[in-house]
């Protein structure tokens, strides 16, 4: 087997042009240098060195052997500094996901550009999908961290981070009665209206928040459509097939043919939580999650999410 040893012999021989000076720049004896040397020559099958009477000189093949030897070398001596990277959270891969709403959230949108700017060896794998979707892809290990809307009903394995809750407002077709309201609106107004939901495998949080607040405010939603995405559900909106209440973030995609309202008193709110696998202990994950959860914490006690300017989406 070759070793990083044999290629520094290797390359200190060449260098030097002569067995027994390479062997005193190495520390070692010139017996077993030159048996080292006739080892790795018997390991690739080929002459190394031509002898010459005073001294050596690196073969055709030898050439191309030093200069690889020469960029293993240097590679290998990197690697003490790509470890040290990675233990910081510097370097390596991070699979986060975030639900479709959540493409259109300020703060998920700001978290991903912010670590990713400060870490600029890390490559980041961003994956969109819903949560039903997102918690699977943890499990299965596709996944380190995904901003999630709900909590799931079988919690092992997972750690489920409450960051924050948006405001969520009324999504009406333009031509609706209510569209000209500069709002805010009581939730019961829309009682008679047909709605349009997330369909709820896909995204059970939003769904049944919603649902929770219509039968807080006296009346149970007649669901005429289904769509399995959050930019889907504004699509039906926006063609007249009724009403739907979504997360204030999406108001981004600044649809014309859409009217988006506040809502009057303590209506439903989606909540931000930071999903990932218990116990994982890998650096990237652990920075990740610590500099979202004080983000969150700042955002808390500033402002709030819904007063901060609206960075890039992920869309």
């Amino acid at each position: 087997m070759i070793e990083l040893r044999h290629l520094r012999y290797l390359v200190a021989v060449a260098e030097e042009g002569h067995v027994t000076r390479a062997a005193e720049r190495l520390g070692i004896q010139q017996p077993p240098l030159t048996r080292q040397i006739r080892a790795l020559e018997a390991e690739l099958g080929v002459t190394l060195f031509e002898r010459l009477p005073r001294g050596v000189k690196p073969t055709e093949a030898g050439r191309v052997v030093v200069e690889a030897a020469r960029d293993v070398i240097e590679r290998a001596g990197r690697l003490k500094d790509v470890a040290r990277r990675a233990a910081r959270g510097e370097q390596g891969r991070l699979a986060v996901g975030y639900t479709s709403s959540g493409a259109f959230n300020p703060f998920i949108a700001e978290r991903i550009r912010a670590f990713r700017q400060a870490r600029p060896g890390v490559q980041l794998a961003l994956a969109e999908d819903g949560t039903t979707e997102l918690i699977q892809a943890l499990r299965d290990g596709r996944l380190d961290v995904a901003f999630v809307r709900s909590t799931p009903h079988d919690l092992s394995g997972l750690s489920i981070e409450p960051l924050l809750e948006e405001e969520m407002v009324a999504a009406l077709p333009a031509d609706h009665r209510l569209a000209p309201s500069a709002g805010p609106i009581p939730l019961s107004a829309l009682a008679d209206d047909t709605f349009v939901f997330y369909r709820r495998p896909t995204g059970p949080g939003l769904h049944d928040a919603i649902m929770a607040a219509c039968l807080a405010a006296g009346f149970s939603p007649e669901v005429g459509q289904e769509a399995p995405r959050m930019s889907s559900t504004l699509g039906l909106v926006a063609s007249g097939l009724g009403v739907s209440i979504v997360p204030a973030s999406m108001r981004q995609m600044n649809m014309q043919a859409v009217a988006f309202v506040r809502l009057a008193g303590a209506g439903p709110v989606a909540p931000i939580l930071l999903a990932s696998r218990r116990g994982d202990r890998a650096s990237l994950v652990q920075r990740f999650r610590e500099e979202v959860r004080e983000a969150a914490r700042k955002t808390k006690a500033g402002a709030g999410l819904h007063d901060q300017p609206r960075p890039e989406t992920l869309a």
